[in-house]
């Protein structure tokens, strides 16, 4: 009997058209909390969009998969809504890299990630899905009126068309519209060339009040979100499109930590890792860390050439398209359930924790909390809905 080779291992970091393509899986997400949070705190754009940047870049290198890095949603949320200035986000971003170090290295964290059952970390993806789809719907794709509408038709046809072919990658197609559309319509060339610029992120060392504020106002809010979607729902992502590659809770938790231990000297907002921005990267074709590593590589140049000008200079790229981007994303994430779609006691635990989690304040502890006790309820016979 003839033997065959064996397939050659998967290259960690790799650099071709369907990496660049799904380097935008997650622009949608990233793009305008960051524009939010610059104009809202007062914080140098070049910190933020620099630091953003080298996070990317550390995170593929570091994981040789399109491993995401997102600002921290709900700390985005507050601040955009509060106004809170620049120096209690760096020092509640050093409180939860602080916090955080501390679960990864005593082990709590994987404690907790015993105690979570799948189908609480399904519903938590849900959750997520259905508020990255709302966002997407409402806000981003009737952005630019009619022409917006008609320009988020004709890329959700192309994605459509296209999603999943490696030859022809959809993310691409779709970003050169964007970027088309925005050049004939939007482009203002004296905008341009003042924000024109070579800056570098300045040294900041949060102060001992700034650290406890940020941690009461920003870190507690956040630490549910990022327990449920960056840690548990992110492990459970990698497993589902990575199972070759054994990532622990531990190891997610640690890189957490460790960009939020350095962002808050050099200016970057907080950031984190998640599952739906995974979920992004791969659905339009990121399969190594070469597609992160391009994507913070666009950040880099921004926040290096272009900072100065920024939220003007982003203007220029249409809001529909980031809005097809981002519904594609939810789509791609609220499939997920499928695998627990043959239990319908998994089921209705899922879609109980999904609309908890994008429909309260707090959701997504509140969320956990309630699944965590209506799953181990029906385990025990509490509950009953047969199967």
């Amino acid at each position: 009997m003839p033997l065959t080779a064996p397939a050659p291992p998967a290259r960690r970091i790799r650099f071709d058209r369907n990496e660049l393509a799904g380097a935008f899986g997650d622009l949608g997400t990233d793009l305008p909390l960051i524009i939010g949070v610059i104009a809202a705190s007062g914080l140098d754009s070049a910190g933020v969009l620099i630091m953003f940047g080298l996070m990317q870049v550390f995170s593929g290198c570091w994981y040789g998969l399109p491993m995401p890095v997102q600002p921290l949603k709900a700390f985005a949320a507050l601040v955009i809504a509060n106004k809170i200035p620049g120096r209690v986000i760096l020092g509640g971003g050093l409180a939860i890299g602080v916090s955080m170090f501390v679960l990864a290295t005593t082990g709590l964290i994987d404690a907790l990630a015993r105690f979570v059952p799948k189908p609480v970390i399904r519903g938590i993806q849900l959750g997520l899905a259905l508020q990255l789809a709302t966002l997407a719907l409402k806000q981003y794709v009737p952005a630019d009126g009619l022409g917006g509408y008609v320009l988020a038709a004709v890329a959700f046809v192309i994605t459509v068309v296209l999603l999943g072919n490696r030859r022809w990658p959809a993310a691409l197609l779709v970003i050169a519209l964007g970027i088309g559309y925005g050049l004939l319509f939007k482009l203002d060339l004296a905008t341009a060339q003042k924000a024109a610029a070579f800056h570098l992120p300045g040294w900041h060392l949060p102060a001992r009040a700034d650290i406890i504020t940020g941690a009461v106002l920003l870190a507690l809010p956040q630490i549910p979100l990022s327990l449920g979607n960056s840690i548990l729902a992110t492990r459970q992502v990698l497993h589902d499109h990575f199972p070759e590659r054994s990532i622990t809770i531990r190891q997610i938790s640690f890189t957490y930590a460790l960009m939020n231990l350095v962002n808050p000297f050099l200016g970057g907002f907080p950031v984190c890792h998640g599952s739906g921005g995974l979920v992004g990267h791969y659905t339009f074709g990121a399969r190594s860390g070469g597609s992160v590593i391009l994507y913070g590589c666009l950040f880099l140049i921004l926040g290096l050439f272009f900072s100065q000008g920024f939220s003007e200079v982003v203007q220029i790229f249409p809001l529909p398209i980031l809005g097809t981007l981002l519904l594609f994303e939810a789509l791609t994430l609220a499939a997920l359930l499928r695998d627990i779609a043959g239990s319908r006691p998994d089921l209705v635990v899922a879609l109980l924790v999904g609309l908890l989690c994008s429909g309260l304040p707090y959701g997504y502890l509140v969320g956990l909390i309630i699944g965590c006790l209506v799953y181990y309820a029906m385990q025990r016979g509490w509950v009953g809905l047969g199967r």
